[in-house]
């Protein structure tokens, strides 16, 4: 990955609410390098991911043990096909959430084929650690972090409680917990004087201690899993640091699904050590729109349309 190496330049790979019916349309119609992609994640699945993404008949694209595999092939593809067409490369990568695991493939930690497999057995572990209709996670807009995780420890109790889940940028943090501290936590800070408190469409109260039961399953199966030095340094979620020695990045990765998303922090740092261009390697322009609300200095190129992957590789 040393070709065309840009140390000012980062890569941002989404997680879930990335996802949308028909993502990649027009590259899986066009670039077989896509297109090979989506069948390796169908081969290791065992179910067809391109007509997964671009039919969901079923409406399974939004079901954690889909999204997640359907997110990490699309930003698998993406990154491939920039790397065929002679893109620059970056100093650092970082992803959200779920998105770590994309920009560990893309730095040569993780086998794409393992991580397919790593990410479908995280979905459905972190359905199955939380039973259907206890878990529950919100948007709190307008307030400060601070007051946010104060306002957590209030609405919590010792049978019900939520915490401080995704700080996504200065005014946007995500909640997740048990149901009844959640609706709780939402009628405070709408009284504190948040501009909005909305309920997500997400049962799994991800990056809160609820989730140690796949924590504990995931423990186990990385442990399994061929791990590789990074060929740049990856930043961690739960550590908002940049991480380079294997059995780190295997610890933060069990980590994650217990800790909160620290992006905010995460951008903040990179920017501070000198990266000011970022491509968002992956569906959508969810990211983009974050790190402009972090740091207004950074630019960020999205790339999950033809043109806009065009106009990036040459800028």
């Amino acid at each position: 990955m040393s070709q065309n190496l840009v140390e000012n330049l980062a890569f941002f790979f989404p997680g879930q609410g990335s996802q949308s019916k028909g993502m990649l349309a027009d590259f899986l119609a066009q670039e077989s390098i896509v297109q090979d992609a989506f069948s390796e994640a169908s081969d290791v699945l065992s179910y067809d991911m391109a007509a997964l993404v671009l039919g969901d008949a079923e409406d399974k694209l939004n079901q954690t043990e889909y999204t997640q595999p359907a997110l990490l092939t699309a930003s698998t593809a993406l990154f491939r096909l920039w790397q065929s067409r002679s893109g620059a490369m970056p100093a650092q990568m970082a992803g959200h959430s779920l998105g770590e695991y994309s920009a560990l493939v893309a730095a040569d930690v993780l086998r794409f084929n393992d991580a397919v497999a790593l990410v479908a057995f995280r979905g459905k572990s972190m359905m199955q650690a939380v039973p259907a209709g206890v878990g529950k996670m919100a948007a709190i807009i307008g307030l400060d972090d601070d007051k946010v995780v104060e306002l957590c420890a209030a609405s919590s109790n010792a049978e019900s409680k939520v915490w401080a889940a995704n700080f996504n940028c200065p005014g946007q943090l995500v909640v997740a917990g048990n149901g009844a501290a959640v609706e709780a936590l939402m009628i405070t800070a709408k009284e504190a004087g948040a501009k909005r408190a909305l309920p997500l469409a997400v049962s799994a109260p991800s990056h809160t201690p609820l989730m140690q039961a796949a924590a504990d399953a995931m423990q186990e199966k990385l442990a399994n899993t061929t791990l590789t030095t990074p060929v740049c340094p990856v930043w961690s979620n739960a550590r908002a640091v940049a991480l380079n020695d294997v059995e780190d990045i295997r610890t933060a990765l069990v980590e994650q699904l217990v800790s909160p998303v620290r992006w905010t922090e995460t951008v903040q740092k990179m920017s501070a050590e000198g990266i000011t261009s970022a491509v968002e390697m992956g569906p959508g322009k969810v990211l983009s729109g974050l790190v402009r609300r972090i740091d207004k200095e950074l630019t960020v190129a999205s790339v999950f349309t033809p043109d806009l992957m065009d106009k990036a590789v040459q800028a």
